[in-house]
């Protein structure tokens, strides 16, 4: 079974571990360890007795939570299913451009769907050394931004690093269309984000995207959503299947945003949790793990970080990310999610193990 270029593939790892899915503990897919939530279970349940009818097509009562959410006319909402969708749908507009701005190294969602439009791509590599990109995200350009895009995460997806808002703002000015992936957004609290969502009626070429499914532990749903400008989001729904989101995401989905009580455990157990991770790993001759604003770490390893992944696997049932999909990071990057205080424990034991034999 051939590995994919996603994390969280527990098939694959758990054919080459040699036991069943549920054996493995999962590093690679950076998924909240805490949920999902409750609140979100019980609001699955109590829709089943809804599956016998469509989704509502307009998905309102979505839209008005999280309009409510995050303090937006709902007509500004177009949600999906995962964020993924609203990716490819954000890059069939992109490939009208004359080029995509990319800072590297980059998700291979983004290369994908900006391929299958046909988007010529530029790349721009970020520091990994643990340079400031809040000053300058991007070099002097040398082409005529105005007939391009731009597609950015923040924070950035896999180095973790959080860019100022700041220091985006002036890119919005340069680009026909500014398309900011925020899934990890919400792993920040309110007074620490850098969300450029309160200035998406301001910019008609933003576009936000966002993701419900890591934060709060969902990734079997598949609910994204965007924030854009009503006369997109209304050609991006002409582009689409209908009922794209299911009535038990929809359900889900209004349950988490109103969970309060889970939002701010999360916020509370992260940064304490990812420091034991980011210590420990330090602490291992032949790693340097970078530093990083949100649920996961990139580390740069002596060895061969592949062979690193097939012996945690086979000798500790312990699956890491790999980042050999990355094209700048190869062989020598693996990334962890952060997890609970035990599991990263055991991450840590693991790898010192196997990296003495």
């Amino acid at each position: 079974m051939p590995q994919q270029a996603h994390g969280g593939n527990l098939a694959w790892a758990a054919a080459l571990a040699g036991c069943s899915p549920d054996a493995i503990v999962d590093f690679s897919a950076s998924i909240s360890p805490l949920g999902p939530p409750n609140s979100v279970i019980a609001a699955i349940l109590s829709q089943l007795g809804s599956l016998r009818n469509y989704p509502d097509p307009e998905y309102s009562e979505l839209r008005l939570a999280l309009g409510n959410f995050h303090q937006i006319p709902s007509e500004w909402i177009l949600p999906g299913n995962g964020s993924a969708e609203l990716l490819t749908l954000a890059g069939r507009e992109l490939g009208q451009l004359a080029a995509t701005v990319l800072l590297t190294p980059a998700f291979g969602d983004y290369y994908r769907t900006l391929a299958a439009n046909n988007a010529k791509v530029l790349e721009f590599p970020v520091d990994l050394g643990g340079g400031n990109e809040d000053i300058c995200l991007f070099p002097s350009f040398h082409f005529q931004t105005s007939e391009c895009g731009l597609l950015l995460n923040n924070p950035h997806n896999p180095t973790g690093r959080l860019f100022a808002r700041e220091s985006v703002l002036p890119y919005l000015e340069k680009f026909a269309l500014v398309v900011v992936d925020e899934a990890f957004m919400d792993f920040l609290p309110p007074d620490e984000e850098e969300s450029l969502i309160s200035l998406v009626q301001e910019y008609e070429n933003l576009v936000i995207l966002r993701s419900l499914t890591k934060f709060y532990s969902l990734p079997g749903l598949r609910l994204g959503y965007a924030i854009a400008h009503p006369h997109r989001l209304a050609t991006w729904k002409l582009w689409r299947d209908p009922w794209p989101v299911n009535t038990l995401a929809a359900g889900a989905a209004i349950a988490a945003l109103q969970d309060t009580e889970f939002q701010n455990r999360t916020w509370k157990w992260l940064p304490a949790a990812r420091n034991q991770l980011y210590q420990g790993l330090s602490s291992i001759s032949g790693l340097r793990p970078l530093k990083g604003a949100v649920n996961y770490l990139l580390i740069e390893s002596s060895q061969s970080t592949s062979q690193l992944q097939q012996n945690l696997l086979q000798q500790h049932q312990i699956l890491i990310r790999d980042c050999l999909s990355f094209k700048e990071l190869g062989d020598r990057y693996f990334r962890v999610a952060i997890r609970t205080e035990s599991d990263n424990q055991r991450l840590l034991t693991a790898i010192i193990k196997t990296i003495k034999n």
